[in-house]
Formats: C-alpha cells, structure tokens, sequence
C-alpha cells in the first residue's frame, strides 16, 4: 500500500517547497523593490485607523530610581483600546533624551522591563535573560518607553469568560474577523507610542530605536519594517527564516501574517529597515528559531544591506545560550550605531 500523507503539515511543506516569494529582493533599485513590498505588508498587516485619535496622555505614578526615574503612563492609542507604559529617563543625562522603545514577549509584562513585580509595582523582581529592557538602557544613558503590547502583562484579556491559555490567540482569531491582525494592531501602537514622544518636546526624533525579545522581537521586526520614524532597531530571538522557525513547530497565533510567505521571506521584511542600523541578536541554542537557519537569513539581509551600500551597518549577535537578550553581547554592537550618528 502507497504510503499516505494524511497530517496537514507534509502538504504545507510541500507547498512551501514549491513556493517562490513573488515579492523577495532579487537586485536590482532597492528603493523601489522597498515601496513595493512595504505597500504589500501594510495591506497583509491589517487595516488600521487613518484618522488618530486624541493621545490624550495622563500620568499613573513617578518614582526616582538609582538609574533615574521612572513614569508610569497611559495613553490612548485607538478607541477603546488604552496603552500602558513606563517612561524611563536616565540619571545625570539632559534632554533631548534619546530613546529605545522597549517591547517584552509572551510573559507576564512590560513590569519585566524595569524589574518590578506586576502586582505591586513598589517590589523588585529578579529578570531572567536579561529582559530587564529599560534598566540596560538607562545604564547605558539612554530613555526607555516600555510599551505593554496588546493581550500581554495589563493588557491581556479580562473581560471574555473564557480565555486561551495564550490570550494572544483569541485576540488574534478576533482581528482576523476584523480585517486586522494582531500584529498589525501592536505596530500601530508603537507608533502612536511615538506620537507621545514627538508631542514631548525632550526627544531627539532622529534616533530613535526599537527593541524586544521573542514576541517582542518580532513586533521590533514589524515595526522597523513599516513604522519611518524608526531609527535603529535590535530585535532578538525572531528573526530567523518562516519556513523554520514558525512554519516548522507550533507556535502562538499572533505570529502569522494571512498570506505572507506568497511575497516575502522574514529577510526581506527586515531589508525593509535598509539601510538604517540593524543588531540582530540571537540564542546560539533556541529551539524556536534555530540559529543554522538564522544565519542563512542573515545573510540575505547582508545582501539587502550590501545593495545599499550598508553592509557594515547590519549586525549579527549570537550569544552562548537559549531563547533570551543578551545584553553584554548586544549593546556594544548597538552602542557603536549610537556613536556612528554622531551628536
């Protein structure tokens, strides 16, 4: 008897095998092969609003911290939808600040930012994998925005009955119905985030950068792929290829985008950011995103970057380790961008 073929996957990854991104860089004018696929990836991201909606920005508390001070803020990205965050400026540092937007993954929080409990924000919490974001930033000299992303930390589901282990699952399942995606959602949240920052009048526009780990990783990918007023970006422990990371193993809902692999590889998102300063970081380790396929993809990005004559300006961090930051490994490669904009 023929052998039969029956689990869904082995069909997809036949299909995968046959496909050929419509839309991946293939030489050529970077600028425009950019404003082609950017237009598409807005359309597969989502529809989000045209007209915004007053930010309408209020504090929650403020406390002095031995790196500075911290904020804690709400502000309004669309109806019905508020947005919680911590504004981090480091001590001794005069404004303009410049700022990292700061983006935690599947995890309790955006509270893992500046290691405090969710619960009782005035109780310090132990950081696993250095996901304590903002206080690595303001060691450095530099603000944080921690944005909580939708369904995470405050921001997870507590409405509904019933909920998905993963609340990002049912909030994606709902967007889908909407004409959204869930990560289109969380983009459009880290540029109203930014629209609070440029209404600051203490910021320096011209740098600013995003990072994140995991699920934060890959809005940090988004983002820096659609979102112009970005500057810099170090996304970890995401990029890698979607044929083997996400399309290889199960993995929470809001990391697929309806129709993507048609026109782009994971590589060409990221090219995307061409020829602004890129630190990829990576686990030598991660079972989610295996590094062999990471490295392949980043040498895509390389050839995106060579294009612009900006090979030098793309990093690849990898350190000893799991699926996690790795600060000490990331920063100097971040920090060297930092210098290299000069004052």
């Amino acid at each position: 008897m023929d052998q039969l073929h029956l689990s869904p996957s082995e069909h997809h990854g036949y299909l995968m095998a046959q496909m050929k991104q419509s839309l991946a860089y293939d030489g050529g004018d970077v600028r425009q092969w950019q404003g082609r696929l950017r237009r598409k990836l807005r359309q597969l991201v989502g529809n989000m609003p045209r007209e915004r909606c007053p930010l309408n920005p209020r504090r929650l508390w403020q406390t002095e911290h031995p790196l500075g001070s911290i904020e804690k803020i709400v502000f309004t990205s669309e109806p019905y939808s508020d947005v919680t965050a911590y504004v981090c400026l480091p001590k001794g540092v005069k404004p303009p600040y410049t700022f990292m937007i700061c983006l935690q993954g599947h995890s309790t929080g955006m509270h893992n930012s500046i290691a405090v409990q969710r619960e009782d924000e005035t109780q310090p919490l132990q950081v696993e994998g250095d996901r304590d974001f903002a206080l690595g930033c303001m060691q450095r000299g530099l603000a944080a925005l921690c944005i909580e992303q939708r369904s995470f930390g405050e921001r997870r589901e507590q409405k509904q009955e019933q909920v998905a282990k993963h609340g990002c699952h049912d909030a994606t399942m709902h967007a889908l119905m909407l004409g959204r995606t869930l990560a289109g959602e969380r983009v459009y949240d880290v540029d109203r985030g930014i629209d609070y920052l440029a209404a600051r009048g203490d910021v320096r526009m011209d740098r600013l950068g995003v990072m994140g780990n995991s699920g934060g990783g890959t809005i940090s990918v988004f983002s820096a792929a659609l979102l112009p007023r970005l500057s810099l970006a170090m996304p970890s422990c995401y990029f890698c290829t979607f044929r083997d990371s996400i399309m290889s193993i199960y993995h929470c809902a809001d990391n697929y985008i309806p129709g993507l692999l048609q026109y782009a590889e994971m590589a060409d998102v990221l090219g995307l950011f061409a020829p602004k300063p890129v630190v990829v970081v990576a686990g030598q380790d991660d079972p989610i995103f295996p590094i062999a396929a990471t490295r392949r993809a980043f040498q895509d990005l390389q050839r995106i970057y060579a294009a612009c004559g900006a090979v030098d300006r793309c990093h690849l961090v990898v350190g000893n380790g799991g699926h996690r930051f790795y600060a000490e490994d990331a920063w100097p490669a971040m920090l060297g961008e930092y210098a290299r904009l000069g004052n």
